[in-house]
């Protein structure tokens, strides 16, 4: 099986000089998801991984360079998740690769990444548009904080006397890298229907994962649950909106079923 240790992330590595799809390196989803008490066999939210690609290059028949953006969808139903490193080598790959057209381009790196992923992925080229997120942000809150780790679902809490359809946001979501330790920062938005959650405490509760160790698609997923099982959410969506490293973000989103098609995507102005 593969982990996170067996992947190129915090290992010095070759430039790619010629297109190489075996450069992609799933990672099973199964293994995080225990850790959470999900047994994979029913899920309590879909959604995607969406990916913004910002740097991709290719070369025409006769030799003349292309460049393009890219919009990535990972069904989060997928068996593995692709690491972000081994993504970036890969598109990195096809700098010197000749196509006859540029939806031949497309063709392949759908094929690549929905093998690597384990179901459909959907390519387009092109990104979302920067937009505002809807919602309350709870990043103004005067309160005093200590605990950045391990993530510390007792501060969720909700008053069941008010049932409430609303959107909370906040920029302030870090965590870190399991292999190499660096700093990933996002934007996270929950959307929800149930009792009224508390502000103060989803606040603290965000903040402590500011040194928590845990892919992007993980964080999100244990969000979502811990946000459902603490508030008791009838409906629920969470997405966190990261800022890009080499090239490339992630925009990991959980919802349940009503709200699995979600809002047009955006791209955060940090992105």
């Amino acid at each position: 099986m593969n982990t996170p240790q067996d992947s190129s992330l915090g290992r010095e590595v070759d430039y790619p000089r010629q297109y190489d799809a075996s450069l992609l390196f799933p990672i099973p989803r199964a293994g995080a998801r225990s850790e959470i008490g999900l047994d994979g066999t029913d899920m309590p939210f879909l959604g995607e991984d969406r990916w913004h690609a910002y740097e991709l290059g290719w070369l025409d028949a006769r030799g003349k360079p292309c460049v393009e953006t890219l919009t990535l969808w990972v069904p989060a139903t997928s068996p593995n998740l692709i690491e972000s490193k081994s993504l970036k080598l890969y598109l990195n790959s096809l700098n010197n690769a000749r196509f006859n057209r540029a939806e031949a381009v497309r063709e392949r790196i759908a094929t690549d990444l929905s093998a690597c992923a384990g179901a459909d992925v959907r390519v387009e080229f092109g990104l979302p548009a920067f937009a505002q997120a809807q919602g309350e942000t709870v990043d103004h809150l005067d309160v005093d904080i200590d605990c950045y780790g391990p993530p510390n679902a007792a501060f969720l809490s909700a008053d069941d006397s008010q049932i409430v359809d609303e959107t909370l946001t906040s920029a302030l979501l870090k965590s870190n890298c399991p292999v190499t330790g660096q700093p990933d920062w996002a934007s996270v938005s929950i959307q929800y229907q149930g009792p009224r959650i508390d502000r103060e405490g989803l606040l603290r509760y965000l903040v402590s994962y500011r040194d928590h160790a845990e892919f992007h698609e993980q964080c999100v997923e244990r969000i979502f649950l811990e946000v459902m099982r603490r508030c008791g959410s009838t409906s629920l969506e969470v997405e966190a909106r990261y800022t890009r490293r080499g090239g490339l973000d992630i925009n990991p989103r959980r919802a349940t079923p009503d709200r699995a098609t979600g809002n047009s995507p955006i791209r955060d102005l940090r992105q």
